[in-house]
């Protein structure tokens, strides 16, 4: 079975030279975050004022910022604090989100309009303005960045998982696995939960992208992770000050990596679905 599977998503991937470089540029960014400061070939914290703002050149890649750390280093290091907090705060949104989204698809009548109005006036809010409340009311350590970046998601994964259960709730196969005797839990999370998967595994890429645009955008206006950690919305926040002055390269690199990051799972989102999706498998 994990054979065919494996030869089904080479083929997929192989047919569309766009996911694969979003596959690529996916692995890429996972060898980074999990051996960044091995990499990295200055200490990301290290301060040398004599040699602050340097332009790029073959000693320092990326040049050096206002303190003469080396920014490549640091973009590189930036790259498992980004993802951390991207990764473990769509997990969350995606699994609590995905059972409440179902189990209210499937339950319907007043509990589903109950849900679904308080789901609409979530997401009535700026998304990013709630997690900065919430940021703001609770301290920004990572933990509650994490928190308010998964709670700011979980409309998107309700909202899908509802609309996709009460689409299916009444097919054949829901009705035959109710006549032999299942329970509605057993329904809902072994029956209808793996056939949306590929709705939500595409939502999941997608969010993956806005929750570290997210996680920067708070670091950016001093919300998010605070200096002197490594990340790529801090360092585009201290680099922007010095544009006007022509040292661009603080800057410009850890925004290109936020670029390069978000267009990466952009990319992701449609090679997932189709190699999740059962019918590009048979």
């Amino acid at each position: 079975m994990m054979r065919n599977f494996a030869r089904s998503s080479y083929r997929i991937v192989s047919e569309n030279p766009i996911t694969l470089v979003a596959f690529l540029l996916f692995v890429g960014l996972l060898i980074l975050a999990l051996f960044g400061p091995m990499l990295a070939p200055y200490d990301p914290l290290a301060s040398d004022v004599a040699n602050s703002l340097k332009s790029p050149s073959m000693q320092h890649w990326f040049g050096t910022d206002q303190l003469g750390r080396d920014i490549f280093s640091r973009v590189i290091v930036a790259t498992r604090m980004d993802m951390t907090i991207a990764v473990t705060a769509v997990s969350i949104s995606f699994v609590i989100g995905s059972a409440i989204g179902a189990a209210v698809g499937y339950v319907g009548g007043t509990t589903d309009q109950i849900i679904s109005r308080i789901v609409d006036m979530l997401m009535a809010f700026p998304l990013f303005v709630m997690a900065m409340a919430l940021v703001a009311a609770f301290g920004n350590s990572v933990t509650n960045i994490i928190y308010a970046t998964a709670f700011i998601n979980l409309p998107f994964y309700i909202r899908i998982a509802r609309a996709e259960v009460n689409l299916r709730r009444k097919s054949g196969y829901v009705q035959a696995a109710r006549l032999c005797g299942n329970s509605h839990f057993y329904i809902v999370l072994a029956v209808l939960l793996p056939n949306i998967l590929p709705t939500l595994i595409v939502q999941m890429s997608l969010n993956m992208g806005w929750a570290i645009l997210n996680a920067a955008g708070l670091s950016f206006i001093g919300l998010g992770v605070r200096p002197p950690t490594a990340e790529w919305g801090i360092m585009v926040a201290e680099g922007a000050t010095y544009i006007t002055g022509g040292r661009w390269w603080p800057a410009l690199f850890p925004g290109m990596a936020l670029v390069t990051t978000v267009f990466c799972f952009n990319l992701l989102g449609d090679g997932l679905r189709d190699i999740v999706d059962p019918r590009r498998r048979t």
